[in-house]
């Protein structure tokens, strides 16, 4: 065990390290608002025009493009993100994150994942090793796994691609200028062509064709003058 002293050398030659790097960093063009707060790894790649606000952790492998935003309170695990982006209050591993793309704020992108350009990855989104097409927004809500998501598609809040059957990860190919519904349940595998439309509530269990619509009619049961047992 270390001793006081020792531990107290340790925290000083680390505080130490961060603000050499931090400081080294601002001498690039880099803009970083919180020294105390910023955690950025000795060989993390940032261009000089980044942002870098306060809470944010950079660990090593990292790589972030001209006018990127990091943060606040945003963990980067080797990830490249590209020139313009912003990521807000995200966690991102081992993926990477296209050019003029927005993440956040509190999404999830796993590894082996994959952001193009011009997308759009919301709020209390999570991807897992995933390609997500250029010009393609999965705005809030949704869980995308073992996906690929082709160019300016459009995923409704609440979506979920189904991959995992209690054995297998199994694959979800959606093509691009599909318009998915709110509520949606993609069951994999399953491919949905492009330009195709989905109904909110639709629940895809079979592959769908190009420039098609589809739809899960549910019927609705009501039943009224109903009171639950405890009031009978």
């Amino acid at each position: 065990l270390l001793s006081r002293r020792q531990r107290q050398m340790c925290i000083r030659d680390r505080v130490e390290m961060m603000q050499r790097v931090n400081f080294g960093l601002i001498k690039k063009g880099v803009q970083i608002f919180d020294l105390t707060s910023t955690y950025i790894a000795p060989d993390a790649d940032i261009a000089p025009g980044a942002t870098i606000l306060p809470g944010c952790h950079i660990r090593p492998g990292c790589k972030v493009g001209a006018g990127a935003v990091i943060g606040p309170n945003t963990i980067l695990e080797k990830a490249e993100i590209g020139a313009g982006t912003t990521v807000n209050n995200s966690q991102v591993y081992e993926s990477t994150v296209g050019s003029n793309t927005t993440v956040g704020p509190f999404a999830y992108i796993r590894p082996q994942s994959v952001v193009g350009d011009g997308c759009r990855i919301g709020d209390f989104v999570e991807l897992k090793k995933s390609t997500i097409g250029n010009g393609t927004k999965v705005p809030h809500l949704s869980y995308v796994g073992d996906a690929q998501l082709g160019d300016h598609t459009n995923i409704g809040g609440g979506t979920i691609t189904a991959n995992y059957d209690g054995v297998h990860k199994h694959h979800t190919t959606i093509g691009s200028n599909v318009h998915v519904g709110a509520g949606n349940l993609f069951v994999a595998p399953v491919t949905v062509g492009d330009g195709v439309t989905t109904g909110a509530g639709s629940v895809v269990r079979h592959d769908v064709p190009s420039d098609s619509m589809v739809y899960s009619e549910n019927t609705q049961h009501v039943v009224e003058g109903w009171k639950p047992e405890w009031e009978r």
